[in-house]
């Protein structure tokens, strides 16, 4: 049975499902912060020690005004209703990406930083304004900066994703087969799992399901 440490998420397909089943991407957006709700639960089940979840690319900026900022709106109504909540549950929120945001959500995001810091049971990791390639070029620049060598340790030491483990399972909802410019560098060596439904509609028995595959999984890492 394979060890599972750190599960990562492409939770794509919430427009396409506010459009098909209520006429609005951003419906779609609403139902897909319920899913996400219902992963933290059954990540915490499962015993999983880190959940990253891919909520905003870098690329995401080129999506209409409207939906950008009702996205925006909904993390900063989250977070003022659940970081409590959260908290209690003893979870950790990290974000990595670059903050310029508003004020407003930018603070918010740094007050659940270190409001939760402590917290041990599950670190959730949200990518908001992430883009592996912007990550990768930051940490060789950085490298250059304090004239460090290239390697694989001093590389991952930039790394946002410093001091938490690669992930072992890679999930995209969404019918979507990319990996669109996500954790690059960590997914070396990820199963990954594609999943068909869109994210509003994954449930926490898919979840279970792929959890099942990976563990019977036999991983090689280039051996035999």
């Amino acid at each position: 049975m394979n060890p599972l440490n750190h599960v990562a998420i492409i939770m794509d397909g919430n427009g396409r499902w506010g459009l098909k089943y209520k006429n609005s991407r951003n419906a779609g957006h609403k139902a897909g912060l319920k899913t996400v709700e219902k992963i933290i639960k059954e990540t915490i089940k499962q015993k999983i020690n880190f959940l990253t979840l891919y909520a905003f690319s870098t690329e995401n900026w080129k999506r209409p005004k409207k939906e950008i900022n009702y996205l925006f709106n909904l993390l900063e109504s989250f977070l003022i209703k659940r970081i409590d909540e959260l908290h209690a549950q003893n979870i950790k929120i990290k974000i990595i990406g670059i903050k310029n945001f508003s004020k407003k959500l930018n603070n918010l995001l740094i007050r659940a930083e270190k409001k939760t810091f402590k917290n041990k049971i599950l670190q959730i990791n949200l990518a908001l304004n992430y883009g592996s390639k912007k990550e990768l070029i930051s940490a060789i620049q950085k490298l250059n900066k304090n004239k460090k060598r290239i390697n694989e340790i001093n590389i991952n030491k930039y790394l946002q994703t410093n001091g938490i483990p690669d992930p072992e399972i890679l999930i995209r909802t969404g019918n979507t087969n990319r990996l669109s410019n996500f954790l690059l560098w960590q997914l070396a060596y990820t199963e990954i799992f594609f999943e068909k439904k869109l994210w509003p509609d994954f449930s926490e028995q898919d979840f279970k399901k792929i959890i099942k595959k990976f563990k019977i999984i036999k991983r090689n890492f280039g051996n035999i």
